[in-house]
């Protein structure tokens, strides 16, 4: 992992394609998650869909985050608390947690591929550093997700929370024996984690010390022109392997 590689945000061509294929290795790897059942559960939200990906000079991607945008579909998590094991009204729960959903993101996927995991977690700590950025750019209040138990707990331990959404639990979800639904609210998370954790807040939030990958301007992070056209139709979005 000594070549240089490249943070991509609003990924497209052969990169967009590496980085669903990035996708569907990783999630059949870890939870057995077929290309059909993929398509099924994404497939919907496709057009809402932006990817961030990490990928080497050759365009390869190594690490993908899929972010769901508002839309006519909604957003994942919130229409999928509504189904099993939770049974829950997501547009209630989003406003009990205080979330606009026509100023959310729903984090839906983010997988590293097996070769660059480990201790330092350079990729998937790029991805979410160009989710901080990207949410403060674009100026969105708050994310949701359904986090597997083992990435929460390393997000936690990095003081990036992420509070159980209101209504719901721990429960089975698309092949991760422990998943719960969550949420926060971007500028308030950034800022409590400055406070906690310092050392996370300069690597996360910040993307100091993310060495050996490179990371675009901030202006590369906008997204607001593309997504205009597709507010204009708003009615009113999960994350599990890294």
């Amino acid at each position: 992992m000594n070549a240089l590689l490249n943070l991509h945000f609003d990924a497209s061509g052969d990169v967009l394609q590496s980085a669903r294929e990035c996708e569907e290795d990783v999630f059949l790897q870890a939870f057995g998650n077929t290309r059909t059942q993929l398509e099924d559960e994404y497939g919907p939200y496709n057009d809402q869909s932006v990817f961030v990906a990490v990928a080497n000079d050759s365009g390869h991607v190594v690490g993908a985050c899929r972010l769901i945008t508002p839309g006519a579909t909604g957003l994942k998590t919130l229409n999928d608390v509504g189904r099993a094991p939770w049974g829950v009204d997501g547009l209630r729960a989003a406003r009990a947690a205080g979330i606009d959903p026509e100023n959310a993101w729903d984090v839906a996927t983010l997988g590293v591929r097996r070769d660059y995991r480990g201790s330092k977690m350079s990729v998937a700590i790029a991805l979410y550093h160009a989710l901080v950025v990207s949410t403060r750019v674009n100026e969105i209040g708050s994310i949701t997700a359904i986090l597997d138990d083992p990435l929460r707990r390393i997000l936690t331990a990095a003081d990036f929370i992420m509070p159980m959404l209101p209504g719901t639990r721990t429960g089975e979800y698309l092949g991760s024996p422990a998943s719960t639904p969550v949420y926060g609210h971007c500028a308030g998370m950034v800022d409590a984690q400055r406070r906690m954790n310092p050392d996370a807040y300069r690597l996360m939030s910040l993307g100091i010390g993310l060495d050996g990958i490179s990371i675009p301007e901030q202006s590369a992070f906008e997204l607001r022109s593309r997504l205009e056209p597709v507010a204009a139709g708003l009615e009113h979005s999960s994350v599990v392997a890294a």
